[in-house]
């Protein structure tokens, strides 16, 4: 008895309470059986019996290490149950950057096949470039020989002006290192310069050789590029046209008035007037 005074008296924890109200209902169900005259047997006691009861140091210990064990099984599950959703929230993270990559990864095959097709244009686009080129080559490569061909045709002070360019002629289009720009550059300053020597009337002091065999500073009209008219200080006079070996010059006695006369009205000593001078058109 004084022993269970003493564990009621003592502050109880909640496994001890839920114990201790098992007992309690265990007591209230045989009741009914003591006072129907059929009390349970009694069981001497003997030494060994006493022997085998717990003491109250045990049952404290056995108590006391149920509760601990309780308090550990909540705390797991309390670490259980944080760490779930720790590793929930984590899962969550590594889906979201999951399907970022596989955006990110979309897109970069999009931008590949982008490349590819900018790529396989820009090849398409630079062999057009090189037929091109190869065109323009043989296009200025025909027209440097043409031009070579018409430096004969040139009268002399448009020839000795235009040297320069038909120097920077290539004489091996085929192993040159002037680029194609620089060719179509070099043609286009020479017919330029040809263009504008042919429409205009250019007068100039030139040697030529006379009938007699000697040579003699004259001056000569430049009708464009297709006839010249020439006078002497003794009134010789003489016609020159172009061929395909050069300049041919011919006596012409009887033009020597209507020469002298264009001459004069061109370095304004005449007044205008028309002026017959023989023409060769061809």
């Amino acid at each position: 008895m004084r022993r269970l005074e003493f564990l009621r008296s003592m502050p109880r924890p909640a496994g001890a309470l839920a114990l201790t109200l098992a007992l309690g209902a265990a007591g209230a169900a045989l009741a009914p059986f003591q006072a129907a005259g059929n009390p349970p047997a009694a069981t001497p006691a003997t030494p060994s019996a006493t022997a085998s009861e717990p003491t109250l140091e045990e049952t404290r210990i056995t108590m006391g290490k149920w509760i601990e064990t309780q308090q550990i099984i909540g705390r797991e599950r309390n670490e259980w149950t944080q760490g779930k959703e720790i590793l929930k929230g984590r899962i969550e993270l590594v889906a979201k950057e999951v399907a970022t990559l596989d955006e990110k990864i979309k897109q970069a095959q999009t931008n590949v096949a982008e490349s590819k097709k900018g790529y396989d244009e820009l090849i398409a686009e630079r062999e057009q470039l090189k037929s091109a080129a190869a065109q323009l080559v043989t296009s200025v490569t025909t027209m440097e020989a043409e031009v070579r061909k018409l430096a004969k045709m040139l009268p002399d002070p448009v020839r000795q002006k235009l040297q320069p360019l038909f120097a920077r002629l290539p004489e091996d289009a085929a192993t040159t290192k002037v680029s194609v720009a620089e060719r179509f550059q070099n043609v286009l300053g020479i017919l330029n310069e040809v263009n504008k020597a042919n429409s205009e009337m250019t007068v100039v002091y030139e040697v030529r050789a006379l009938p007699d065999g000697t040579n003699a500073e004259v001056q000569c009209i430049y009708v464009g590029l297709a006839q010249a008219y020439y006078i002497s200080p003794r009134g010789e006079a003489g016609i020159g046209r172009p061929t395909a070996d050069g300049w041919k010059w011919q006596s012409a006695p009887n033009a020597a008035n209507g020469i002298l006369t264009a001459l004069e009205i061109i370095q304004g000593k005449h007044a205008p007037a028309f002026v017959p001078l023989p023409v060769n058109i061809q």
